[in-house]
């Protein structure tokens, strides 16, 4: 038994590397990619951003449905990435705006889905979640920063390259999915709804207010994050910062080490605590981008890039595991996409649309840019929300019984 345990692990490890490589490789650089190569304006590449945030919104409900009720999680996850893997070689030979943005779209509305898929199986097949976790998604950090080292070090940032490297590792996760350990979609007893068929039941577990205020302030928190996606890449080639990939791929190496020590973390701060440390810093990052602008020095921006990797991990982590405690096994690939609904989607995408138009009226020639002006902005909404979240969020004292619907 124990020998299965451990080969289930490395198998849910090796599905969150490939799916984690596939990001990875396009969406750091894609802003360089889209400013310097196709020159393409600000306001486009914040949408081009937002198609991911915009799937985010609209399909892993659908998936998480269909993975729910019909068909096994794996089997939707390998047919997603087969579908992606053509549309990124498409995507590598496009080079006008008005047929980008739609096949980038159609693209992201295959792959954001199998985010929640990736932590949803791993989920069911893992003893404690809380303490195994955070130790499988590590393997996803280690694969995003894989891709980023790569494309960095091959010089291909501003080439189309990198949409062929993420469309080949999309080909190795449609085999591997079918190999990973089963997730059998749950059956249905009674009479089915519309509701249900569309995986809209997951929203009546916002009836619970500490939940409801967690994935608004989770939405809220995106929005900032949006600036970052989208424009650091371009920020640190602007000012001069070598391998800016790889330089970006420091947040992820903190991501490995706050992943592994994050059940202890989690067990002393719990679910407020958490995601209260994630957002304050996340103030720093942008505090100290805004400060490497003004001062010209790019020591504050590297000490910045590390504070992403703890970031990501104490939010998202946090909210995924919450989302999993609090629903009940019927509604939990749905309940994951409604965590991705509220982050990746709403979120993301008021940050990228805001992200662009603040990018675009602080342009201020071709490839120069008032970054002080451009960071502020993260920097005060981040610093609004902490104090929001800090006086109204109430963590509930027991976190073991689910929310039945």
């Amino acid at each position: 038994m124990y020998m299965g345990l451990m080969k289930n692990k490395a198998q849910l490890s090796a599905m969150m590397f490939i799916q984690y490589f596939i990001w990875g490789s396009w969406y750091v650089t894609m802003g360089t990619y889209l400013g310097q190569t196709l020159n393409f304006t600000g306001a486009q590449i914040g949408l081009a951003y937002g198609t991911a945030a915009i799937a985010s919104m609209i399909s892993p409900f659908i998936v998480g449905m269909i993975a729910d009720r019909f068909f096994s999680a794996n089997r939707v996850m390998a047919f997603l990435n087969l579908i992606g893997a053509v549309l990124l070689f498409c995507i590598s030979q496009i080079h006008e705006f008005s047929l980008f943005f739609p096949v980038l779209f159609i693209y992201t509305i295959c792959y954001m889905p199998t985010t929640a898929l990736c932590n949803s199986i791993s989920f069911a097949n893992l003893n404690d979640p809380g303490k195994e976790f955070s130790r499988i998604r590590l393997l996803g950090s280690i694969g995003w920063i894989g891709a980023g080292v790569l494309v960095s070090f091959l010089k291909i940032e501003h080439l189309p390259d990198p949409f062929i490297i993420a469309g080949a590792a999309s080909v190795l996760g449609t085999i591997w999915s079918l190999f990973l350990p089963y997730k059998a979609p749950e059956k249905t007893v009674g009479k089915v709804s519309i509701g249900k068929v569309l995986g809209f039941d997951a929203f009546k577990l916002m009836k619970n207010r500490s939940f409801s205020l967690l994935l608004i302030f989770s939405a809220l928190a995106c929005i900032p994050l949006g600036f970052y996606d989208s424009f650091t890449n371009l920020f640190l080639n602007n000012v001069g910062v070598k391998h800016a990939a790889a330089a970006m791929s420091s947040g992820q190496v903190a991501e490995i080490i706050f992943l592994f020590t994050f059940p202890f973390f989690f067990a002393k701060l719990r679910y407020k605590g958490s995601i209260s440390v994630a957002i304050f810093a996340w103030m720093l990052l942008y505090g100290l981008f805004a400060l490497g602008a003004y001062t010209e020095s790019s020591t504050f921006i590297y000490m910045a890039l590390p504070i992403h990797g703890f970031c990501f991990t104490f939010f998202f982590v946090t909210g995924q595991l919450y989302v999993d405690d609090k629903s009940s096994s019927n509604l939990r690939n749905s309940a994951q996409g409604l965590i991705a609904f509220a982050t990746y989607g709403v979120g993301k995408y008021m940050g990228t649309l805001i992200a662009g138009n603040v990018v675009s009226t602080n342009t201020i020639g071709e490839n120069s840019y008032n970054w002080l002006n451009i960071w502020l902005v993260p920097f005060i909404i981040i610093t609004v929300i902490f104090i929001c979240f800090i006086l109204s969020f109430k963590e509930e004292n027991s976190t073991k019984e689910s929310i039945e619907i």
